[in-house]
């Protein structure tokens, strides 16, 4: 019987890793525009961070998080996300002194034990950002710019993102009364461990995909009716920050995120070619740094899917830019080896991507190799070539052919390439 990959993970074969090749090179690079410097943590922490930070009503910590004791008694989980493990290695190295900011992005696995379906896997991949030590909105609408920009850089555009702003404790504390009386019919008809979990965190119901939970609901008022004063100028100034950077936004009182650190500020981007699902989400989570010991931090990010983000570009029809050879030797004769290596060689050397036969199999088959390469000439050593110290290069695009000093084929390249 064959061994497959785990339900709920997915191979990146060679066809499909140019994409997640471009996707990453691209978050690099829009991501150091910005400031941001890269931060990888542990595929594993203790089972607390999770729980102490995501909350342990969530349906990440209550269903999904995979936990373990390890060989040495610890409670030890895989990360079901990726910014509470950032924010405990910031503490643990003193990344952020009081008075200062700090920018991170990270690409990293995470693992989650829900059903497996389109978008949703156990093992899935998450690029991310956060921004330490601003309370500003300012914060926030860099971290919302950074990711769209990002996604414009793809070709992915037109969605807005869905934007909200959850206060702080009062604003919270009153809406969670206000959540309870609306939903109060519904909690005597649930279940008891339904109900002891709304009870804990009512906010969670808005976040909910549960038709009876939405339709209990019905009616409710916005949380944007509760706001603190200055949760409400900062979340003011939020919307004129990203009309000033032309992103496009609506705001969502619904929008809540799943996660109990966040406060005020959470976004969420959905894309038309994944209806319900978030291709984005984030938010600002200014209590985090202190439930895990260190000194109250304001900080504000993100994650985004990689599954999801590359569901998004097969269903736009963008086209990977796959890594193709400059070059294909054609070995013709047996003597030709030698000669093919010092090419390849010196070409490498001077960052050309080259190809060959380590087989040296019939002109026909290696031909068929060439062409199928992608590269976009052939170089062709036979007997008389290695008798004139020349190369025949055909262009597989053209079919135009010349003949070229063996000594002068890399110089040829590189100014062909």
């Amino acid at each position: 019987m064959r061994i497959q990959a785990p339900r709920g993970t997915e191979d990146v074969v060679p066809a499909t890793a140019s994409r997640w090749q471009e996707i990453e090179s691209a978050y690099h690079r829009i991501a150091s525009l910005y400031g941001y410097r890269e931060i990888r943590t542990p595929v594993f922490e203790d089972v607390q961070l999770f729980k102490r930070t995501a909350g342990e009503t969530s349906d990440i910590v209550d269903k999904e998080m995979y936990e373990f004791q390890d060989k040495g008694g610890r409670d030890i989980a895989l990360k079901p996300e990726g910014t509470a493990p950032a924010m405990r290695a910031v503490l643990e190295h003193n990344l952020c002194p009081t008075g200062t900011h700090l920018r991170l992005w990270y690409c990293t696995a995470c693992y989650r034990y829900g059903r497996p379906g389109a978008g949703r896997l156990r093992e899935l991949h998450q690029l991310g950002a956060e921004l330490l030590g601003s309370s500003s909105a300012d914060a926030d609408a860099e971290v919302i710019e950074l990711a769209i920009r990002f996604f414009e850089s793809l070709g992915i555009q037109g969605a807005p993102v869905r934007i909200n702003s959850i206060g702080r404790q009062e604003c919270r504390t009153q809406f969670r009364e206000v959540i309870l009386e609306q939903a109060k019919s519904f909690l005597l008809d649930t279940d008891e461990v339904t109900r002891a979990k709304i009870e804990k965190n009512p906010l969670g119901m808005l976040d909910s995909k549960d038709p009876k939970q939405k339709e209990a609901l019905v009616g409710l008022p916005s949380i944007l009716n509760f706001l603190e004063d200055d949760s409400k100028a900062r979340f003011d100034q939020l919307q004129l920050l990203l009309t000033e950077a032309a992103v496009p936004y609506v705001v969502s009182p619904e929008t809540v995120r799943g996660l109990d650190y966040y406060t005020e500020t959470v976004f969420e981007y959905e894309h038309p070619a994944l209806p319900g699902l978030s291709v984005f989400g984030g938010g600002r989570y200014d209590n985090l740094v202190s439930q895990l010991g260190g000194q109250a931090t304001p900080c504000v990010g993100f994650g985004i899917g990689m599954e999801r983000l590359l569901a998004v570009l097969e269903a736009i029809d963008h086209e990977a830019k796959t890594p193709q050879p400059v070059a294909f030797i054609v070995q013709a004769s047996a003597g030709a080896a030698e000669v093919a290596r010092k090419i390849a060689r010196e070409g490498r050397a001077k960052g050309l991507p080259i190809s060959l036969d380590l087989d040296r199999r019939s002109l026909k088959s290696q031909m068929r190799q060439a062409d199928g390469s992608g590269a976009t000439f052939a170089l062709i050593i036979g007997d008389d070539e290695l008798a004139e110290q020349k190369v025949s290069v055909k262009n597989l695009k053209s079919s135009e052919q010349q003949m070229i000093a063996i000594d002068s084929v890399v110089e040829f390249l590189c100014e062909n390439s």
